[in-house]
């Protein structure tokens, strides 16, 4: 059951998915506008391709909850340098693209940042799809059994019926016994039992 439902969850993510890259195909890229709509598409095609894998069960099912560590250490680089590459790859000229150009070059690297302008798209769906993998779920909540390591007032508790008919016992063992098996506060078997040994 977990299988199919995870299996549909993808392929339905996978349709929502290819809808918005054919819709970014539809949106004329020539103006700054429209190259920062197809490739925000694009970067949702791919985080709706990761979320598929949350919601669909793939860990733990539970609420969905962003990992700060998964976000700070795998997605803000990821980001930075594909937006990078992104910025770079703009259609006109400005301020951020100046710049990013410039820098490039003060690092040597403007030949690499070229060479991935022909795969923006690939790098925005990467964004995306990173920036999904920054969630995760908490699992359902379950009820624990009381550990083994329990404090003493739930071992007690745990344990009561079973001291409770010890102590029985250990108050039959200690109670005295006459030479014929019977209680010693019985008076009247102890009075019978002499009167017959006299006679």
């Amino acid at each position: 059951m977990y299988g199919l439902t995870r299996a549909t969850t993808t392929l339905l993510a996978a349709g929502v998915a290819g809808l918005l890259i054919w819709i970014a195909t539809q949106v004329n890229d020539k103006s700054t506008g429209g190259f920062w709509a197809v490739y925000g598409l694009i970067a949702g095609a791919g985080l709706v391709m990761a979320l598929s894998q949350l919601l669909g069960g793939w860990t733990k099912w539970g609420m969905p909850r962003l990992s700060a560590s998964v976000f700070l250490f795998a997605f803000v680089p990821v980001a930075i340098a594909a937006l990078w590459v992104i910025v770079a790859g703009q259609p006109h000229g400005n301020w951020f693209r100046h710049h990013i150009l410039a820098w490039s070059g003060d690092i040597h690297i403007r030949g690499l940042v070229s060479d991935l302008k022909e795969y923006i798209s690939v790098l925005a769906f990467g964004i995306g799809l990173v920036f999904g993998f920054s969630f995760d779920t908490t699992g359902p909540r379950v009820r624990r059994a009381v550990p083994a390591t329990a404090g003493p007032v739930e071992r007690r508790a745990a344990d009561e019926p079973v001291t409770a008919e010890r102590r029985a016992e250990a108050d039959r063992a200690r109670q005295p016994v006459s030479t014929d098996g019977r209680a010693d506060g019985d008076t009247a078997t102890t009075t019978t039992t002499r009167t017959a040994d006299r006679s």
